[in-house]
């Protein structure tokens, strides 16, 4: 399998849906419709909703019946990012290569476009019924991802990372944050495609397994990039990490340390889905991809 070709064809099925499911740019009101389709559709690798299709892929489910998913979860990483990078949070200028969203629309009209995508996600949420899909399997992927992106995940983690700016935290306080704050979504994403794909408990526990092996991997490897990654590929100056000095593996381990560690998680995510055989080739190429990736 070329796994990048494979990436971009889940990528390409995803924005399809995001650009259908976002209100056109001249819906009035327009300036918010402009910056949510401006952040969503700026590029990304899209792998949280490419992990949906590619799990419901290897329990057999139609990965198109659960695109609604993918796309929402889409959104909602779209959202984070955009608040993520408000001069309150994280302060950065520039996302995917191009002025952040309150650069381009100024910070009030930023958080309403994080706040409506956020609340559109969980709008398509509810259309996996006209796919087909049970009310109570539907209610569950809601609560799944309800709680990936609340206090108990995603802004979880932000908080205790925006606490931990200046101070010396520990490895585990550092898991914590990489684990909520990055992985929440991830493990998400791969759960909602084994609950949508009816997996046992035994099937469910390994890819949970395998998406927290591989969030704190991806996270790992993020830090990594902010210190020695190429802004062209980056698509966002490297080195705000330490200019903010913020908690990160490499901070607290050494560099050679945090590759260790990240390297650990993949062959975690590996031994995780060795059940599923060649049906699992694209959760595979992700972990391995963690290990060379340039942005």
């Amino acid at each position: 399998m070329n796994w990048e070709q494979a990436l971009g064809s889940k990528a390409e099925l995803i924005n399809t849906a995001l650009d259908l499911l976002l209100p056109r740019a001249s819906a009035y009101p327009s300036p918010i419709h402009e910056a949510m389709r401006y952040s969503t559709l700026a590029g990304g690798k899209r792998l949280r909703g490419a992990f949906v299709i590619a799990v419901a892929d290897i329990l057999g489910t139609d990965g198109e019946r659960v695109l609604p998913a993918a796309a929402a979860l889409e959104m909602i990483h779209t959202y984070s990012l955009i608040h993520d990078d408000l001069p309150a949070m994280d302060d950065d200028d520039y996302r995917r290569g191009k002025p952040t969203c309150h650069k381009v629309y100024g910070e009030a009209v930023a958080i309403l476009a994080g706040d409506a995508l956020l609340t559109l996600a969980f709008c398509t949420l509810s259309r996996l019924q006209e796919k087909g899909f049970e009310p109570g399997v539907v209610l569950r992927v809601i609560q799944e991802v309800g709680k990936a992106a609340g206090s108990q995940g995603l802004i979880g983690g932000q908080a205790v990372d925006l606490d931990s700016e200046g101070v010396k935290v520990s490895k585990e306080t550092l898991e914590y944050i990489h684990n909520h704050k990055t992985g929440a979504l991830f493990s998400a994403s791969v759960r909602c495609g084994a609950l949508l794909s009816g997996a046992g408990d035994e099937e469910l526990q390994a890819l949970s397994e395998y998406a927290k092996g591989f969030g704190l991997a991806f996270q790992i490897t993020d830090d990594l990039l902010d210190l020695t990654g190429d802004q062209e590929l980056l698509g966002k100056k490297p080195g705000s990490d330490l200019a903010k000095n913020k908690a990160t593996f490499p901070g607290i381990l050494g560099i050679g340390e945090a590759i260790k560690l990240a390297e650990d998680q993949v062959k975690k995510c590996q031994l995780s889905i060795a059940r599923f055989g060649p049906r699992a080739d694209f959760l595979r190429g992700a972990a391995n991809y963690l290990l060379t990736r340039k942005r």
